[in-house]
């Protein structure tokens, strides 16, 4: 990794790999990969399997989820992508962020996004992951990407407004993404 290239990490919490959600959350990676030079690190939380789901404690993780929130905690930048499940994040989406260290995602630049079947989850990002991430004391951008189901066409994003929504959710980090580069 070149000292000039930002750590990203995409935190996938959709039960696929080829989702919505990580859709969006792939669009806010080739953003930020347009302004910056990144190493990206893909997350996809229900692919880490029992190493995450057997864990009581972060002390019972096994090596993958240790990875995988290793890989969180020394991000330059964390995106978030996730489904609405219930009118909230999924259970294992919520079981990682508890194994999270208190203090890994302190301080760390987060853009985060969502998708669910139609506008009436718009308030998710809001209402429950900024709380979530808040409490991770993690530096929230003030804006979040919320697109329904109908912005999409599979997993190919239609809504025209899309892109200057992330370009903007991404603006809002410049300044912290450019103090990480000099760092």
């Amino acid at each position: 990794m070149s000292p000039t290239s930002l750590r990203v990490v995409l935190l996938n919490g959709s039960p696929s790999q080829d989702s919505k959600s990580a859709a969006l959350g792939q669009a806010v990676v080739d953003d930020v990969s347009e302004r910056w030079p990144i190493v990206l690190t893909r997350v996809d939380v229900y692919r880490i399997g029992t190493d995450l789901t057997s864990a009581r404690t972060r002390d019972e993780a096994g090596a993958g989820a240790l990875r995988a929130l290793e890989a969180v905690e020394a991000a330059d930048l964390l995106i978030v992508a996730t489904p609405v499940f219930r009118g909230s994040y999924p259970g294992i989406f919520k079981h990682f962020a508890d194994l999270l260290d208190q203090y890994g995602v302190a301080g760390t630049p987060t853009l985060l996004t969502a998708t669910g079947g139609s506008e009436r989850h718009c308030l998710v990002i809001d209402h429950e992951l900024r709380p979530l991430f808040a409490f991770l004391q993690a530096f929230v951008a003030p804006s979040g990407i919320y697109l329904s189901s109908d912005a999409f066409d599979g997993t190919t994003i239609l809504d025209p407004h899309a892109r200057t929504r992330i370009h903007v959710a991404v603006d809002d980090l410049v300044p912290l993404l450019e103090r990480r580069l000099r760092a």
